[in-house]
């Protein structure tokens, strides 16, 4: 390795995206940052805020204000078999509701005031009118429905549940796009996951085997990718899409001719088992999430901390920062781009491998045609509202999670929303995250740009 070789250097912002490895490469972020402050001067003004957070508040004030559920509303905190007794959270349904209608409006104001200055919305007020609106929301439907009582534990655990894939899926992608390549087929990778886990696990006997078959048969996807994008430098999300489309179609061929047809041999995987850990595991809400789970829900935990800090920590993050930002300085440093790129790209796959795993061998024991229903696209998606970062993405994962998990509850609950419309929260939100709420964000520069060396 050359003498020039970069040393790592601790980041100041993690959630921004940390420090890029090369000097030349921070020029675009400090340009960005340079603007910015350069715009709130000048008092540049951009409307787009506002405008999202007063529609938001205009169907508040006719959801949750004039059509107040005139009841009280409750939200059991404690289980039967925790270690304490806490109190259940109740609401009376019309007090809450113009309370939320009142709060909502003095953000939109505060956004409209700090929009004519060309200054931004402070982060504490965008989350607090996201924590009043979904609160709000949930007072309104659950006093709305015939049991105006749910249980808080069960709701978060669910939605920490069903963000496991997601998670897997969006820590692949990011190792992909930190490094410089699109993946757009994480889709695949966690579809062709599930399958291998089934099969290998039905004829094993052993989830163990079937969790190593799945890491092992989304890295084969992420190596196709790789192959394609960055050997012979095909447009990344065309390969990302057409990767998508064939393992839909392979893994639904096998199943209708294969697996459907000899389901108790090749169908069948054992589930992988689940730990609970004495004591902690009755906490009350925390207990269920932290310390009851299955082994891919605690390698969940461990994979946002481990990536974290080989991201922002290591030698190897700090290069593979360097070549998704500005890979021909780092080619000049010594850095070899496009190898770095391509086990990036596998050990990207092999990640949502894992989340892949999670459909066959814990939450169902069966692989069903398309089972996955566009989790990888919903985890692209988290991805990019969690603004490349894995913290952020473990937090836009749980984020729609909460919104698959709720829909369900809604439905058992027997709410007066159109069932048609809860089965789309989750993209709804999606959408929104992605198209209004992610603002400013900046990918990796070099992100989607094949490279050649001089």
């Amino acid at each position: 390795m050359s003498s020039q070789e970069p040393t790592p250097q601790r980041d100041s912002a993690p959630w921004a995206g940390g420090s890029t490895a090369a000097g030349t490469a921070t020029a675009p972020a400090e340009s960005e940052l340079s603007t910015a402050a350069a715009n709130e001067v000048v008092g540049v003004t951009s409307w787009r805020t506002p405008v999202v957070l007063a529609l938001l508040s205009a169907v508040a004030l006719v959801l949750f204000g004039l059509n107040a559920p005139d009841n009280r509303v409750s939200f059991r905190v404690s289980e039967a078999g925790d270690l304490f007794r806490v109190p259940d959270l109740a609401v009376n349904g019309v007090v809450w509701g113009w309370l939320t209608v009142a709060v909502l409006a003095g953000l939109t104001v505060l956004a409209l005031v700090r929009a004519r200055a060309g200054a931004h919305l402070p982060r504490w007020a965008v989350l607090g009118f996201g924590f009043f609106f979904v609160t709000g929301f949930l007072v309104w439907v659950v006093g709305s429905s015939r049991t105006p009582d749910v249980s808080l534990s069960g709701l978060l655990a669910g939605s920490v549940a069903l963000a496991i894939p997601l998670i897997f899926g969006s820590l692949g992608g990011l190792l992909c796009e930190r490094s410089g390549v699109v993946n757009i087929a994480i889709e695949g990778q966690l579809l062709f996951g599930a399958f291998s886990a089934a099969v290998a696990g039905s004829l094993s006997g052993s989830a163990w085997v079937g969790l190593l078959a799945a890491v092992v048969g989304a890295g084969l996807v992420s190596l196709v990718l790789a192959v394609f994008s960055i050997g012979y430098k095909v447009n990344q999300v065309i390969v990302g899409v057409v990767l998508n489309v064939l393992v839909s179609g392979l893994t639904g061929f096998l199943f209708a001719t294969v697996l459907e047809a000899n389901a108790s041999v090749f169908n069948s995987p054992p589930r992988l088992p689940r730990f609970a850990v004495p004591v902690l595991s009755e906490i009350p809400v925390l207990g269920p999430i932290l310390f009851d789970q299955s082994v891919i829900g605690y390698l969940m935990y461990a994979a946002v901390a481990v990536v974290w800090f080989a991201l922002y920590r290591t030698r190897w993050g700090l290069r593979t920062r360097a070549v998704g930002e500005h890979p021909k300085a780092a080619d000049t440093l010594g850095v070899k781009v496009n190898a770095l790129r391509f086990r990036n790209v596998v050990l990207g796959g092999m990640v949502a491998g894992i989340g892949g795993a999670f459909y066959t061998l814990v939450s169902v024991s069966a692989f069903t045609r398309d089972m996955t229903s566009g989790a990888g696209y919903i985890a692209l998606a988290a991805l990019i509202f969690g603004r490349w970062n894995p913290i952020g993405a473990l937090l836009a994962s749980l984020l729609f999670g909460f919104a698959s998990n709720l829909q369900s509850i809604l439905s058992f609950l027997g709410t007066p929303v159109p069932s048609q419309f809860l089965a789309m929260l989750p993209y709804v939100v999606t959408i929104l995250a992605v198209a209004g709420l992610v603002g400013a964000s900046r990918a990796p520069a070099a992100s989607g740009q094949p490279y050649t060396k001089e």
